[in-house]
């Protein structure tokens, strides 16, 4: 009999960990457009460097500005991919509590939940510094270099 109550502690553990997974999941987009963003920017920084030796004083300034601009984003960017890691890694020890207080018979539905505001938390950090940076990135496109 008490192997059955620990299967079921362990099914009600699953179907309660599902919506945690699903929120991992998206996360895990964030990051990967988040990535994509810091990679694109990276590769302009690196074009822009090599233009900037063969080109004239008043387009180097010019250069200089789109430069400082790129620096700016990389760092809001870098922010908001520790944000999302930070809150992904808040679900999965959600996740991982979810399991331990159904297995163990412990409730820890305070700690799960002071976890899981948390991580919405460092998500919503995430999302602010997201679009900071596509404000950034729209601004040069609107205003100039």
């Amino acid at each position: 009999m008490a192997v059955d109550i620990d299967v079921v502690n362990i099914t009600h553990a699953i179907q309660q960990a599902v919506a945690p997974v699903f929120l991992l999941a998206g996360i895990g987009g964030i990051l990967n457009v988040l990535t994509n963003r810091l990679a694109r920017i990276i590769d302009r920084t690196r074009l822009l460097h090599n233009r900037l030796e063969t080109v004239s004083e008043e387009r180097s300034a010019v250069i200089r500005e789109e430069l400082a601009t790129l620096t700016r984003r990389a760092r809001v960017v870098h922010r908001a991919i520790g944000f999302s890691t930070t809150s992904a890694l808040l679900v999965c020890v959600v996740i991982a509590m979810l399991f331990v207080s159904a297995v163990m018979g412990w409730n820890g539905s305070i700690v799960v939940a002071s976890l899981f505001v948390f991580a919405m938390c460092f998500l919503i950090a995430a999302l602010t510094g997201f679009l900071y940076e596509i404000q950034l990135a729209t601004s040069i496109m609107l205003n100039g270099p």
